[in-house]
Formats: C-alpha cells, sequence, structure tokens
C-alpha cells in the first residue's frame, strides 16, 4: 500500500492548469484558421469554388471571408487558395454566441460572451447538461467524453453532463440532425425547465457538417431551436468546448478565469 501512494506522489498532477495558464498545443494542430488578404493573388471566387466546404465566402463587395460554422478543419481547406493566404493557427478559442460571429474577414472572432446576469443568478457558477447525438459520426461525442478525464476535468468547474433533461440547464447537440432525430431532439429541448440552454458543437450541428447535400442528412439545429453557443470544429477540441462553456457561465472573461 505504501508504495502504491509512494508511485501516486511521483506521478503528481495530469490536470491542465486550465484557464489560469496558456495551452501549447502542437505545431500540428489545427485550430484557429486565419485570413491574410494581402497574399490573396488568386481570384477569391476561384479559392471559393476549390475548396470542398462553403469555408469560403465572397461577400457583397468581392472580397473573402471564412466561415469558421462550415470549416471542417482540412488541409484541402486551406490548399484552395494556392497563394497561401489562409493558414491555420494553434488557437483553441473559437466559440462564440452567435451565428453570425463565425464569419470573419480574418478569422479573428468575437469571443463568447457570458449569459446574462439574470440568468447566471440561476445557474449560478455550474451546469447540467444533457448531449443528445442526432446523427453524428461519432468524432464530437469522443472529444465531449474526454472532458471528463483527469487532464480536462471538466467537472472541477462544476459543469456536468446528466442523463435526463429534465435535470439538466441546456443541451449539447452534436451531429446533422437528420429526419430520424429531429422529433427526439425537439422532445427533449421541451422537457427542458425554463431558462434553458440550447450549445451546438460541431460542424454538423452548426451548419450540416460534409453531409449537408445528403437527403438524409439535416441542416444542423432547426431554426425553432435557440442557440445560445456555437463551438465550431470537425470535431472541437475538448479546451475548444472548455473554453466556451467557461465563458458562457462567466468564469472566463478577457483571457482571465473569475
Amino acid at each position: 500500500m505504501l508504495r502504491r501512494l509512494v508511485e501516486r506522489l511521483r506521478h503528481g498532477a495530469h490536470t491542465l492548469p486550465f484557464p489560469g495558464r496558456a495551452v501549447e498545443l502542437p505545431e500540428r494542430f489545427r485550430g484557429r484558421p486565419v485570413l491574410d488578404r494581402t497574399r490573396c493573388t488568386d481570384g477569391c471566387r476561384a479559392c471559393a469554388e476549390r475548396a470542398p466546404t462553403p469555408f469560403i465566402q465572397i461577400g457583397a463587395d468581392g472580397q473573402p471571408a471564412l466561415d469558421l460554422g462550415t470549416c471542417l478543419f482540412s488541409p484541402e481547406e486551406a490548399a484552395a487558395c494556392p497563394s497561401g493566404a489562409i493558414t491555420y493557427t494553434t488557437d483553441h478559442r473559437m466559440a462564440t454566441r452567435s451565428r453570425v460571429g463565425l464569419v470573419t474577414p480574418s478569422g479573428e472572432v468575437e469571443m463568447a460572451r457570458a449569459l446574462e446576469r439574470a440568468m447566471r443568478r440561476l445557474f449560478g457558477r455550474s451546469l447540467r447538461l444533457r448531449s443528445v447525438v442526432a446523427g453524428s459520426c461519432g468524432g464530437c461525442e469522443v472529444e465531449l467524453n474526454a472532458l471528463g478525464n483527469v487532464v480536462f476535468d471538466m467537472a472541477r468547474f462544476g459543469i456536468q453532463f446528466v442523463a435526463s433533461p429534465r435535470h439538466a440547464d441546456g443541451i449539447v447537440i452534436t451531429g446533422t440532425v437528420n429526419p430520424a432525430m429531429r422529433l427526439a431532439l425537439e422532445k427533449t429541448y421541451q422537457a427542458l425547465p425554463d431558462p434553458r440552454l440550447v450549445i451546438a458543437v460541431g460542424a454538423c450541428a452548426i451548419g450540416g457538417g460534409p453531409f449537408r447535400a445528403s437527403p438524409e442528412a439535416g441542416q444542423g439545429v432547426p431554426a425553432g431551436l435557440p442557440v445560445d453557443l456555437y463551438v465550431p470544429g470537425c470535431p472541437p477540441h475538448p479546451l475548444t468546448v472548455l473554453d466556451g462553456l467557461l465563458r458562457l457561465v462567466g468564469r472566463i472573461e478577457d483571457g482571465t478565469r473569475r
């Protein structure tokens, strides 16, 4: 027994010191994309047509913008611009409160704002969430499950997944919301007590993902469900999800922990 205790102490703590300290992710990690318009030498519309997703948007002024909500964070999307104007950073912070907030001319996004004071007073500094898998490949769920391990340990912030929507403050939606799951999702939402939160996680939940053209795939969270937090990614990194949730409850503000 003593030998086991000594070995445990030797291992030390494995939980990330987040958000109190900057997290260094490996260079191969494809995080928030950026667009350098000064390097746009090819026709922007040609780049948008080459892209495998609607990631590159062309505005009414003919200028390009990046839609992080449809981005799959693949090398092919960045390679659609042969001049190298699009690159991926290692910044995991991308969650925002509005869908239009994910469309950016440079790659910079407005970080998720905290809930209104009245809602924060009701929820306190914790959240209970029900996961709804509405036609997913399983990638987003793997990352959500990782939030419960010793590295990320989401429960230390008072945020946990629960089994019943009647015990939840909100739902976390993953997947395209295909026809077979739409009614189940709507019933789950109706079972939530007021006030209730809706969190869209991943490219599929935000806009249908790579399957949006299929008749068997939905277009993401239906318009009738008001989304409070958008977490882009395919799938999002656990820190992207955790950063968005902590900003939502006011635990992170302007890069600091509260």
